[in-house]
């Protein structure tokens, strides 16, 4: 059977934001982390900025130059049969001009969509114009509208994630902002930083779209966030640093033992790996 188009892989991507389940989004930052996600049975894949900028030796925070971004995002769009969303930081530009070539770029790849930051380079304390960036939301889509596919913007704000401004005001700002973003035109509305359930289900009900939060410690369970309201939930960088830990903890036995059980207890077989990547003809 025929992969999608990208246009259909587009459709089935913004459905998964208004199902009857709560859409739980795996960020992958290779191809093999991908195709494991697509094996395990997620219907949609997304990219860790984070997890492709460490895995080609950059930071994180638009260190990585955007066509290496793009050039990881391609790759895994070509290898898994499921929709694909891009992780572009602040969409590696300041103009709406500068985040729409970025949005073409992204389609080019064969993404179905993107995160949209609200933070300001280096300065964690500030987020940028509301009114800019509805401008910004507004040239993106653009550029999906006239590609024809049903590309999913999914808008951040980072005051819960940098703790930006007073906390008595975040929720309400928070929501204002997201609102903002919703009306600009964005999908989803992605709110990080936010782990308790009284302000979760608060966020849910004032956002006028599908709520994204994003799993780290302390996150209720993905049953507990369905009743909440909440649409979509990511896990970001946590599975490329959940990785990175294991293979810390292999290296200093390896180093300190001079023991293989690490290694070897629930490695995947070497048959498998490589046909974990093996391209369909």
């Amino acid at each position: 059977m025929a992969k999608a188009t990208q246009a259909e892989l587009a459709r089935k991507f913004l459905e998964l934001h208004h199902g009857p389940k709560i859409l739980v989004l795996p960020n992958a930052w290779d191809v093999a982390s991908a195709r494991i996600f697509e094996e395990a049975g997620f219907p949609a894949i997304g990219t860790t900025s984070a997890g492709v900028a460490n895995s080609l030796g950059y930071p994180d925070g638009q260190k990585i130059p955007r066509e290496e971004m793009l050039a990881v995002v391609r790759r895994i769009a070509e290898a898994v049969e499921v929709p694909v969303t891009a992780d572009v930081e602040a969409g590696f530009g300041t103009t709406p001009e500068e985040v729409a070539d970025t949005a073409r770029e992204v389609i080019a790849a064969g993404a179905v969509g993107m995160n949209l930051e609200d933070g300001v380079e280096g300065r964690p304390d500030l987020l940028a114009d509301v009114n800019l960036q509805k401008e910004i939301i507004l040239a993106a889509l653009g550029i999906a509208a006239a590609s024809h596919i049903s590309f999913v913007l999914n808008a951040r704000t980072d005051i819960f994630l940098y703790g930006v401004g007073p906390a008595e005001t975040r929720l309400s700002r928070t929501i204002d902002r997201l609102n903002a973003y919703r009306a600009g035109g964005a999908q989803s509305l992605f709110a990080p930083g936010v782990k308790d359930k009284e302000t979760i289900a608060q966020l849910a009900h004032g956002v006028s779209g599908p709520l994204n939060i994003l799993a780290t410690v302390g996150t209720p369970p993905v049953a507990d966030l369905q009743q909440l309201g909440v649409a979509r939930v990511s896990v970001g960088s946590g599975p490329m640093r959940a990785t990175l830990g294991f293979l810390s903890r292999m290296a200093r036995q390896l180093h300190e033992e001079g023991a293989f059980t690490s290694m070897t207890e629930g490695a995947i077989q070497y048959a498998d790996a490589n046909r974990l990547v093996q391209r369909k003809s």
